[in-house]
């Protein structure tokens, strides 16, 4: 096997960090900082570890990455069982669908915050749909010949975004914990370190080179990584927790608004609103591009097999108007959909069966560590069904806040 090269290493360390850069960086400093910057920076650097073990995991598996035509579905039928495959379709279907809710209603979240006067939401979610998805439909080469392009732009306006916020820090902030919501943090956390649905595609155009394959993988999740956690200090730190005006971290989660829209609203220079609106929308339209051709790959496959039906249009339709119309019933879903993608479906898919294949497959320390993997990503999947259900009234404690660290 012929060495890989570094530039070829570099080159795919950038493609993973590219497709970590979506929802999930938006959403992360509003839902961990309702924890504080410390119980923050402990759950980030968990999970980033979790996350980049579970894509190794899933990097050795050669029945997955060395063909062609291997899915998920198929791969864990294999492995596990008639279980394993249908808990990955429901799984899945949880992270596509849930995915392009939050980027249509985020997106008008983002762009509601650009007109002085109100503008209907719906009319917002309407546009962004109509342009992402014509988008995908049609433009998915020219989004792929202008992918370096567009990732180069997306950390240049990241790059403003923090050099300008961080004018607006108050390091008192950063001194405030709340340990015992860092759980109900922890799906976003794992969204915001998700990049395995592209693991078989890398092992290809890396030749399988383990050694290579893992490097990529450690040094795309920790640029990753280090972004995540400037932007969570930063953001902590230029947001009051809780306050008499609604530009604080407690309104936007209470409202599922992106860590965006209340920092426009307290920044109010022109380049910091260009500089949000071009990474925010940047961020969402390329993912939801990305969801969404994966999405009508997928459909079309269970339509074929089961609808017996391979209508292209059949399965563009059941991809892309169901998430329309649940952001329109459903509006302000951002952050609640966000948690879902990464409490259920990323974290069983991506973090719990790749436990049990350690499990499965392995001895001494690394079935351990497997076993490892399996409890912690249960206690976020178990975090996350209860708020879903309703069964757990996690807040944080914002009097505590007030008392100490607000400052008007």
């Amino acid at each position: 096997m012929n060495k890989t090269s570094l530039s070829v290493i570099l080159s795919m360390s950038f493609v993973v960090t590219g497709n970590m850069l979506g929802a999930g960086i938006l959403a992360l400093p509003i839902k961990t900082g309702l924890s504080g910057a410390v119980p923050s920076f402990v759950g980030i650097v968990v999970m980033w570890a979790c996350m980049l073990t579970t894509a190794c995991i899933l990097a050795s598996q050669k029945s997955l990455t060395q063909s062609e035509t291997a899915d998920l579905p198929t791969f864990f039928q294999h492995e596990l069982g008639s279980a394993g495959k249908w808990v990955t379709v429901v799984a899945n279907m949880i992270i596509l669908y849930g995915l392009l809710v939050a980027y249509i209603s985020g997106a008008a979240d983002v762009l509601q915050s650009l007109f002085a006067e109100e503008v209907p939401q719906d009319a917002l979610m309407v546009s962004f749909f109509v342009i992402a998805t014509f988008l995908t439909l049609f433009g998915m080469a020219l989004m792929q010949k202008g992918n370096a392009v567009i990732m180069i732009l997306m950390w240049l306006t990241f790059g403003g975004l923090v050099i300008m916020a961080a004018k607006n820090m108050d390091t008192t902030r950063l001194t405030y914990t709340d340990w015992h919501y860092l759980p109900a943090s922890l799906p976003i956390v794992v969204t915001a370190f998700h990049f395995h649905n592209i693991i078989p595609s890398i092992c290809r155009t890396m030749n399988y080179d383990q050694k290579a394959i893992r490097t990529s993988f450690f040094l795309g999740t920790f640029i990753g990584l280090i972004m995540n956690l400037i932007w969570v200090v930063v953001v902590i730190a230029a947001l009051p927790l809780d306050g008499p005006d609604q530009n604080t971290i407690l309104n936007a989660f209470e409202h599922n608004l992106p860590a965006t829209v209340p920092l426009e609203a307290i920044i109010k220079t022109p380049g910091f609103m260009t500089c949000s609106l071009v990474f925010a929308l940047l961020a969402m339209c390329a993912a939801y591009m990305a969801n969404g051709t994966a999405l009508t790959s997928f459909v079309r496959d269970l339509s074929t097999t089961y609808l017996r039906s391979s209508n292209i249009w059949l399965a563009r339709a059941i991809t892309f108007i169901p998430p329309l119309i649940v952001a329109i019933a459903f509006p302000n879903v951002f952050l609640d959909a966000i948690g879902l993608v990464g409490g259920v479906g990323i974290d069983v898919i991506f973090g719990i069966l790749p436990g049990f294949l350690l499990v499965k497959y392995q001895t001494g320390m690394l079935k351990k560590l497997g076993w490892l993997l399996i409890a912690i990503f249960t206690i976020v999947l178990i975090y996350e069904i209860g708020q879903e259900l309703g069964l757990l009234h996690i807040h944080p404690e914002a009097k505590y806040w007030n008392a100490k660290f607000h400052t008007s």
